[in-house]
């Protein structure tokens, strides 16, 4: 049994859960918006909320998406003639897993300093990105994966305790999350109205 191959490859799905999940942490880390409440039960509440936006919007986007790109270009072959794609359904299913993990710590208010052990595996993975998009030409992906890499390399300090380096992740989230908005929308217009902008 063949399919035929399709155009209809389901990234934006995966940039639009994540760059959400980086426009609702990034802007408390940078700007501390929404604010951090005193009392502890304040506390809880913004941490119980912006877990679930996390384990739903970047979680559950990116792993659906890596999740019909592995089934696409293995299973069924319907992604055949795009080799960086691979790396794609890494990189969703990868970051989408992780996103259910962090989200799920803020939400249960778990120590978050195991995440700069974590942040050493997803820079090597973020960098692999880096390359593989850069050398097939998709420089727009590429510069996600450079956001990506500055994300994970700002955690690694975070869940050092390095208080200092929160505004920098908070920034490189709503940069990365701006960029996302992005190719979101550059991918969204170019396979559904027929645009040819960069994505």
């Amino acid at each position: 049994m063949s399919f035929q191959a399709s155009d209809y490859v389901p990234v934006a799905l995966g940039f639009f859960g994540l760059g959400t999940g980086y426009l609702i942490w990034g802007p408390q880390e940078l700007f501390g918006f929404p604010s951090r409440p005193a009392d502890e039960a304040g506390a809880r509440r913004l941490d119980r909320a912006t877990g679930v936006w996390g384990i739903f919007l970047p979680g559950l986007c990116q792993v659906v998406t890596g999740l019909i790109l592995f089934i696409g270009i293995t299973w069924f072959q319907v992604f055949q003639d795009d080799p960086p794609l691979y790396m794609a359904a890494v990189a969703f299913t990868a970051y989408g897993i992780h996103w259910f993990a962090l989200g799920w710590n803020r939400f249960s208010g778990h120590d978050p300093r195991t995440n700069a052990g974590m942040s050493v595996a997803f820079t090597v993975l973020s960098v692999a990105g880096v390359f593989v998009f850069f050398d097939a030409g998709a420089w727009p992906v590429g510069l996600l994966f450079l956001g990506l890499t500055w994300v994970y390399v700002a955690d690694f300090f975070v869940g050092l305790g390095m208080g200092a380096f929160e505004r920098v992740l908070g920034l490189a989230h709503v940069v990365t999350g701006l960029w996302l908005m992005y190719l979101t929308f550059a991918t969204i217009l170019n396979l559904a109205s027929g645009f040819d902008l960069p994505a």
